[in-house]
Formats: C-alpha cells, sequence, structure tokens
C-alpha cells in the first residue's frame, strides 16, 4: 500500500548537474516514487521555458538546484511553483543563510546544502508524502531573520550608489568591467588625475577604502550602470 501510495508522489528534479540529478532520481525510484527529471533544451530557451516546463509536469514535490548554469538563478522558480501547490526543496551549494531565507520567504517549504544532500532530500520528501513539517518555527524565524538583515544591508548599499552622480556612475561602471584608471581617461579624454579624483569621491560616498571593495559592493546587489 505504501508503495502505491508514493507512486502517486510525483517527484520533479531540477538541477544541471547530470550525474547529481541522476542519482537522487534512481534513489527515489527505488523507494516508489514517480520521479521525473527536467529535460531544459538543449539550446535556446530561458527561465520563462524552465518554468513552463516545470509547471506542465504537475509535480507534488520539486527538487530544485540554484545553480542553473546559463538558465540563471533558480530562485525565480520558487514562488510559481509553490503557487502551484508543489512542494519545492531547494538544493544550494550557497552557505549563505540570508539567500535560504529569501527562498522560504518566495514559499520554499525546505532549503538543503548540496553537500551530503542525497539521504537529507531522501528523508524530506518521505516527510512531506506523510503530510509532517519538514522546519521547525525555530528554524523558519532564524533564517528569515538573516534574509530581512541581509535586505537591510543591500538597502544601505544601494542607497549608497544613488548617491552617485552621472559620472561617477560611468567611472564605477569601467571599474567592474575591469578598466583601469589610465583606460578610463583615454576613453574620456580627460587626465588620470580627474579620473582618481572621481575614484576617491566613489570610494567616499560608499564608504569603502579600495576600488575592489567598490567593485564588490555594487556586485553584491547586482548594480548595473544604466539602472
Amino acid at each position: 500500500m505504501a508503495g502505491a501510495a508514493r507512486a502517486d508522489h510525483r517527484v520533479l528534479i531540477i538541477d544541471d548537474h547530470v550525474l547529481f540529478a541522476e542519482s537522487m532520481e534512481l534513489a527515489l525510484s527505488l523507494e516508489g516514487y514517480d520521479v521525473r527529471r527536467l529535460e531544459p533544451p538543449e539550446e535556446g530557451g530561458s527561465m520563462a521555458t524552465l518554468r513552463s516546463l516545470a509547471l506542465r509536469a504537475n509535480p507534488r514535490t520539486v527538487l530544485l538546484d540554484l545553480d542553473l548554469g546559463r538558465f540563471g538563478d533558480g530562485v525565480n522558480l520558487i514562488a510559481p511553483l509553490a503557487r502551484a501547490n508543489a512542494n519545492v526543496v531547494v538544493l544550494t551549494g550557497s552557505e549563505d543563510v540570508g539567500r535560504w531565507g529569501a527562498c522560504m520567504r518566495l514559499g520554499a517549504r525546505k532549503v538543503l546544502p548540496k553537500t551530503g544532500a542525497l539521504q537529507q532530500a531522501l528523508a524530506t520528501v518521505r516527510r512531506l508524502h506523510q503530510g509532517l513539517p519538514v522546519v521547525t518555527r525555530e528554524e523558519l524565524e532564524t533564517l528569515l531573520e538573516a534574509w530581512a538583515r541581509d535586505r537591510q544591508a543591500n538597502d544601505d548599499v544601494r542607497r549608497r550608489l544613488d548617491l552617485l552622480t552621472p559620472r561617477e556612475r560611468q567611472v564605477l561602471g569601467a571599474l567592474i568591467e575591469g578598466r583601469t584608471v589610465r583606460a578610463i581617461a583615454t576613453d574620456s579624454v580627460v587626465s588620470e588625475a580627474t579620473v582618481r579624483t572621481q575614484v576617491k569621491s566613489i570610494l567616499g560616498k560608499l564608504e569603502v577604502s579600495s576600488q575592489l571593495a567598490a567593485v564588490g559592493m555594487a556586485n553584491q546587489v547586482g548594480w548595473k550602470q544604466g539602472a
């Protein structure tokens, strides 16, 4: 009876690491679940393509990797899958608990580290199949608090970036592209001293002490020059 019940529980695996996905598929199939692996197009396609394929599979549980290669960040699939009443279990190599909290806030039922995830994922699918909770209130609160802290920090970074003048934004964009002060000066037909003054102003407004830190701060929040 248990095997038949599990056969009605469709598990969809969305992971572009083939060996890991195949191992997960085999392990779940041996336990009697109806397991599918999402097969993205070899060429072309987008996150919207993956979303459409995933929803069409009508899964009860989804094992979702966040790093989907050329398709981007799997976090974009969490909310639509959760709205479709799928149990989303995130598998990730990221140790950023703020990012884990963001996944939970979007509707994920559980976030598991990719290292050693096989047995944990099997146990989580079993509990979901049985209608049991897979995360404690304390775990959820800890992750959501981490997300809130990250959001506050990122909002502060964006506030500082908003202080930059149009010219300073251009210079920061060039630094992100790996351009040197000399190259920026040449491209802009200004002196290196002028560019250094602009860089100094950027560092002051961002409250950092190096060009590398300024670039890292901008990348942290996905800042784009034209945004």
